[in-house]
């Protein structure tokens, strides 16, 4: 028993480690787990050693592996031909400096690299920087170099299939702007270093047929996983109208011989640092990098400061060029070493500088804290986990399904939040279909991935809409008055479960739901609530019964979507409910008790019965 105890930890351990990286399919968990108990049923065997052999000999083939990946990195010089547009591939050593002049005097920099690249160019420069819109294999021809840009890390979620210049265009469009008046694009970004990205801030310059700076966009990045893009049009441009209001901006043209510098100002609405409110106004002053490199000036030198809603500058932060821009297509091997080994590792300690900084903007100024809001609507939410992702799928099935049903003529254009390659999907009713000219137009977006686990928690969808449009502020409705007419008042629904499990799962799922708690916006760490508000309790007295989407899902015939379903809402209501609100906690205990049982079951017969026993812990293992 003692070789046997050890041996279903580290099953177990395995198994949940498998489960943290979403790589827990039925089959990976049954081959891993035959695997462990196997290297347990006859320890120093020779099937013991050629196994341990084998595991020695895989380890030397992914080293000798990524030695052969490392070095071929390192000698390519290969460029990719063709290019022939404005601008080129370069890397921008700079300094980063913020200061903040209220309501505490703070200030720092450290070095910081970027990568500037024509928007629109695809391929692999000096083996340093590459620039692609489609996975790759590396075992192909080098097509990827140490700092690699992703067009599916930039602008709207997904597509990752389309190119930078592709996705610039939808953007654009999106925010009624032709893409046709900026032929030229030139991107400054911090670009992935062997994977890894973090990027606060990315400056998009857009150019029209001269060459002339008209137009940027700042793609900016909280540590949330939040972002907000920011189309800025100097006014005096003869441009379609843009949705909603323009900033303020002109083109400052340098009187002393400088290249002229774009400038232009714009209301804050999204949360960057939690120093400060959602509130306020930044200025922009940057340089045009293409130009200034023409000229022999400083290529990057972008200026943007932050101020509060009485006009007193709160902070400033600038990027500026230090030293010259380096060409990878003209850097030899040398060359390209000492540049690795003088800037490999900006990228990965970006954010614990941050972090540093902040600790001493807590501890040591005393500032408060302005606790996170929920994203506004021009905003994008945070990526989705694997349970709202799954939630999503259900979601807008059910919705589908409301729409369906509806009796008015109503077209939902529903928007979800955090999917990857999942964009705006347009709902008709059969009154919309048949008649389109009465048709009343809703735009259903949900403002962060949030919104899916929460709404399962209402018995009464209407309650739930309006909940979270109105206080919790997770999803965005612009006819909140169409909602009756989606959501039509139905009669109590029944538990008919097509199975004795399904019964048993949506009975404990409706004994176990409960209203969520609305999320309180914005505080600040100095806030202390109140005894009456903190004592309040909403109370709903109404019998809680099973919901209409529990419902529809139970009357799904795709057994596959019943299971997750009811598998994933029990374990959000028990983690909810017992497990600090953690389903991560809930899934490794479940893990712990399916591995002792799997295990037990395992090594519960000796002789030729053991088969039988190990079989079955398998399957066992796979389907519970």
């Amino acid at each position: 028993m003692s070789r046997e105890g050890p041996g279903w930890l580290s099953c177990a351990a395995t198994l949940l480690l498998l489960h943290t990286l979403g790589l827990d399919s039925r089959n990976v968990k049954q081959v891993v787990f035959g695997f462990i108990v196997a290297l347990q049923v006859q320890p120093g065997t020779s099937r013991d050693r050629l196994v341990y052999h084998a595991i020695g000999v895989l380890q030397c083939a992914v080293f000798i592996a990524a030695v052969f990946l490392f070095c071929r990195s390192v000698l390519a010089t290969k460029n990719t031909p063709g290019w022939t547009g404005q601008g080129k591939v370069l890397l921008f050593p700079c300094k980063t400096t913020h200061s903040r002049f209220f309501p505490k005097k703070h200030s720092f920099d450290y070095s910081y690299l970027v990568v500037g690249i024509p928007v629109g160019w695809e391929g692999i420069s000096g083996g340093l920087v590459s620039s692609s819109s489609k996975k790759q294999s590396w075992f192909s021809s080098p097509k990827k170099g140490w700092y690699h840009v992703n067009s599916e890390d930039y602008l709207y979620r997904g597509d990752g299939h389309l190119s930078l210049r592709d996705k610039l265009d939808v953007y654009l469009k999106s925010q009624g702007v032709e893409p046709a008046h900026y032929p030229h694009a030139y991107l400054v970004t911090a670009a992935r270093f062997l994977g890894y990205h973090f990027n606060p801030v990315s400056f998009w310059y857009l150019y029209s047929a001269d060459m002339s700076l008209r137009c940027m966009v700042l793609e900016v990045n909280n540590t949330f996983d939040e972002r907000r893009m920011y189309l800025l049009t100097p006014e005096e441009l003869e441009v379609d109208e843009l949705e909603g209001s323009r900033p303020d901006s002109v083109a400052s043209v340098g009187s002393d011989g400088k290249p002229p510098m774009f400038k232009q100002q714009w209301p804050k609405d999204f949360h960057v640092s939690p120093f400060n409110s959602r509130k306020g106004q930044y200025s922009l002053l940057a340089s045009d990098p293409l130009r200034a490199l023409a000229e022999g000036q400083s290529p990057i030198d972008t200026t943007i400061t932050l101020k509060s809603n009485k006009g007193h500058s709160k902070l400033v932060a600038r990027i500026i060029s230090e030293g010259h821009a380096a060409d990878p297509s003209f850097m030899g091997l040398v060359q390209k070493a000492k540049f690795l080994l003088s800037w490999w590792w900006v990228g990965f300690i970006t954010f614990p500088r941050i972090v540093r900084e902040a600790g001493r903007l807590w501890f040591q100024k005393k500032l408060h804290v302005w606790y996170r809001p929920e994203p506004l609507k021009e905003s994008i939410g945070r990526n989705a986990d694997s349970a709202e992702q799954q939630l999503e799928i259900a979601f807008k099935k059910y919705l589908r399904y409301l729409v369906d049903q509806s009796q008015a003529a109503i077209a939902v254009h529903y928007i979800p939040s955090g999917i990857p390659d999942s964009g705006r999907e347009l709902m008709l009713s059969p009154s919309a279909k048949s008649g389109p000219d009465n048709t009343e137009e809703v735009e259903f977006k949900v403002l962060t991935p949030a919104f899916y686990t929460r709404f399962i928690s209402y018995a009464h969808d209407l309650e739930a809409l309006f909940s979270e449009l109105r206080e919790s502020c997770t999803v965005w409705v612009s006819r909140p008055d169409l909602l009756p007419k989606l959501l039509f008042k139905k009669p109590a629904v029944t538990l008919e479960a097509q199975s004795p499990l399904d019964y048993v799962c949506f009975e404990a799922i409706r004994y176990l739901r409960r209203r969520p708690e609305r999320i309180v916006r914005p505080l600040t760490s100095s806030h202390t609530p109140s005894p009456s508000s903190a004592s309040a309790t909403v109370v709903d007295i109404r019998e809680f019964r099973i919901s209409s989407m529990d419902a529809f899902i139970l009357h799904q015939e795709d057994e596959q979507l019943r299971r997750q379903y009811r598998s994933l809402v029990l374990r959000l209501f028990i983690a909810e409910r017992f497990a600090f609100g953690s389903l991560l906690l809930v899934d490794a205990t479940l893990i712990l008790l399916r591995t002792l049982l799997a295990w037990t079951l395992a090594f519960a017969w000796q002789g030729k019965w053991r088969v039988l026993g190990v079989s079955l812990a398998i399957l066992f293992n796979g389907y519970v």
